[in-house]
């Protein structure tokens, strides 16, 4: 498994979202990173982990009687 270090672009582009937002996980201690001197970096594995515990599983939605249950 490639486990580079990533920056804050990097990871703010995986994710699909602003560096500030990755900034902000960064800050609120809500994703692990690794300190370079005055660089931040975060792991692929950590950055990987993280999506996986962020990602909310689909409900098998089907039709009864009048309407869509779970």
């Amino acid at each position: 498994m490639d486990d580079r270090l990533l920056n804050v672009a990097e990871v703010a582009l995986q994710l699909g979202t602003k560096e500030r937002f990755v900034r902000r996980l960064i800050a609120e201690r809500r994703i692990a990173y690794v300190k370079v001197g005055t660089h931040v970096r975060i792991q692929q594995s950590v950055l990987t982990a993280y999506i996986k515990e962020a990602t909310v599983d689909a409900v098998d939605m089907h039709w009864h009687g009048n309407g869509l249950v779970a």
